[in-house]
């Protein structure tokens, strides 16, 4: 079995990825993140396979994203099916578990339902610790936005 790439996140393996299409390239550029220089040509090819699975789920703006902040939000079962399906957005730990479970999980259509702009920008900081590598870069390099407050908060 081969090994995983140093970015992957552990509860995610690059080596299996969906056979569903979850929509198109966004229209605006995104430049892939280097690869980890001590990769095989097959993991290479795997990590940007990997990579591009949450790359086309990416919203067009930030603006999209107008889900609830407030209240209990209910997943489905195509992004909650190992865990939670209920989360009370009044609790700071469930808030975090639901953004991380939708970046993770979520289709590109499920992204503007579940996630809020405000919301995303306020959680990012801590957030983005708190998600695999592959999908932390892949919204920090489409959304200059979200880079920014990483910066900040540094």
């Amino acid at each position: 079995m081969p090994s995983l790439a140093p970015d992957a996140d552990p509860h995610h393996d690059p080596h299996h990825l969906s056979g569903r299409h979850n929509g198109g390239m966004p229209s605006s550029p995104h430049h892939p993140a280097p690869a980890p220089k001590n990769l095989s040509g097959a993991d290479a090819e795997d990590l940007a396979l990997y990579r591009e699975k949450f790359r086309c789920r990416l919203p067009e703006s930030l603006d999209e994203l107008h889900g609830p902040t407030q209240g209990v939000v209910e997943l489905p079962l195509h992004m909650a099916w190992s865990g939670m399906t209920s989360y009370d957005l009044g609790k700071p730990r469930q808030r975090m578990g639901l953004y991380r479970t939708v970046l993770h999980e979520g289709l590109r259509e499920d992204l503007p339902r579940y996630l809020n702009q405000d919301l995303l920008l306020q959680l990012w900081p801590v957030l983005r610790t708190l998600v695999g590598r592959t999908v932390r870069t892949v919204w920090e390099d489409a959304f200059a936005q979200l880079a920014s407050r990483t910066q900040a908060a540094a």
